[in-house]
């Protein structure tokens, strides 16, 4: 199982950007796909999931009204778009799936990573 974080750079405050992450096979194996950050010094934090068979989703406070998570099921693709990004967004950004039904926002959730894509916010 191999999932791939991409999309991340550098952009000013109030900008956006489109992570994606890719799976080596069906995405629908899973249960569950979420996005995880951790900024330096700080704890890895979960910040929006999809359950992969009813489309439902869940976002941590902070990223609530300005990410949203989407998946594309023929491309075996999980999105987060980030608008209105803030300086305190700024984290290497994970994408996780879940092998299990029981999970939420922790990452010991979580059954396969991907490597991380950074995501500065700076103007």
């Amino acid at each position: 199982v191999q999932l791939q974080a991409s999309g991340g750079g550098l952009v000013p405050p109030g900008g956006s950007l489109r992570l994606s992450c890719t799976t080596s096979g069906s995405i629908l194996d899973y249960y569950g796909v979420g996005w995880f950050r951790q900024a330096p010094g700080k704890e890895r934090e979960g910040i929006s999931y999809i359950d992969m068979t009813d489309g439902s989703t869940g976002y941590e406070d902070s990223v609530k009204g300005r990410f949203t998570i989407s998946r594309d099921n023929v491309e075996n693709a999980v999105y987060l778009q980030m608008n209105n990004l803030k300086p305190e967004d700024t984290a290497v950004y994970y994408c996780a799936a879940a092998a299990t039904p029981n999970y939420y926002l922790g990452a010991d959730e979580y059954d396969y990573w991907g490597q991380g894509t950074q995501v500065t916010v700076s103007s």
